[in-house]
């Protein structure tokens, strides 16, 4: 077992390897930025998972992705592109799905100004959203033309984060991207009214995440709040404390996707992207290895 002296030093050296790794690799991803095809995407991932190990944090993956890597050639192929829906308690939650998913993130605004988490997260094609409705129009119209043009997104419809016991009510208005409005009978659309290729339209996949392991032991409600960032917590000490921590687990459970087209509205699909999510991280809490 550590001393406190010994856990000041393993955090020290891992912050250290963080200041290291981010701009090397995050360097070398602007580098790709301009450069056509999916290297970009592929390199993303690298710099995530490149994070969790300096962490110390494994993933345990359940289920699959529907989405592939994308890009312009995987819709020219007729790949629908795919919406993660995820339940959100953490800052780990990003660099976790992101090292396991081919994505991009739709994050709040005010993350582009974080250190670290926000530089890799501006460089790795973020889409950052504020709460001002003179903005909405225009992140709706960029989220639907990077889907539609080859990139998959990862969404938090709760809205916040949480203390990681239970999953909020998501909010259906997150889910207008996936079910766009349904235009009257004969009617043409705007000229500046995104719309998706026919066949195009994204997947909905629920996913839930739950650290479910904490130094090799079973997480229960004592030491959830370990993981839980939320509220008013300050990001800085939250952080160090977790790079005093020897290994982390978490699992990421990957539910059948479900078709926009099979429901009648935004908030029965977002009632239904809710109920996978809240069962699955439920029973991740029970610690069951199967």
């Amino acid at each position: 077992m550590l001393t406190r002296s010994g856990r000041n030093v393993l955090a020290a050296v891992r912050l250290a390897g963080v200041v290291v790794w981010v701009p090397l690799s995050v360097g070398f991803e602007a580098l790709l930025l301009p450069v056509p095809g999916v290297s970009k995407i592929r390199w993303t991932r690298v710099v995530w998972g490149g994070l969790c190990l300096i962490l110390s944090v494994r993933i345990r993956v359940l289920g699959k992705p529907v989405g592939t890597v994308g890009g312009v050639h995987g819709r020219a192929r007729g790949e629908r592109p795919v919406i993660y829906v995820s339940n959100h308690s953490s800052w780990l939650d990003i660099p976790v799905l992101g090292t396991k998913i081919y994505s991009v993130f739709v994050a709040k605004g005010d993350i582009e100004k974080w250190p670290i988490m926000g530089l890799v997260s501006k460089i790795g094609r973020t889409i950052f959203v504020s709460r001002n409705r003179a903005t909405t129009g225009h992140e709706r119209d960029e989220m639907i033309t990077r889907l539609a043009t080859g990139d998959n997104l990862i969404l938090f419809p709760e809205g916040t984060s949480s203390d990681g016991s239970r999953v909020l009510p998501f909010m259906s208005t997150f889910f207008a991207i996936a079910k766009l409005p349904r235009l009257p009978k004969n009617s043409v659309p705007a000229e500046d009214m995104p719309r998706y290729p026919k066949g195009l339209t994204p997947l909905i996949q629920p996913v839930s995440v739950v650290y479910d392991r904490l130094e090799g032991l079973p997480v229960n409600r004592t030491t959830r709040p370990v993981f839980a960032w939320y509220g008013d917590m300050d990001l800085g000490p939250h952080v160090w404390q977790l790079l005093k921590r020897r290994t982390i687990r978490a699992t990421i459970m990957l539910h059948p996707p479900l078709a926009p087209e099979d429901f009648p509205s935004r908030k029965a699909l977002a009632n239904a992207a809710w109920r996978a999510v809240a069962d699955g991280a439920a029973r991740l809490r029970q610690n069951a290895e199967t």
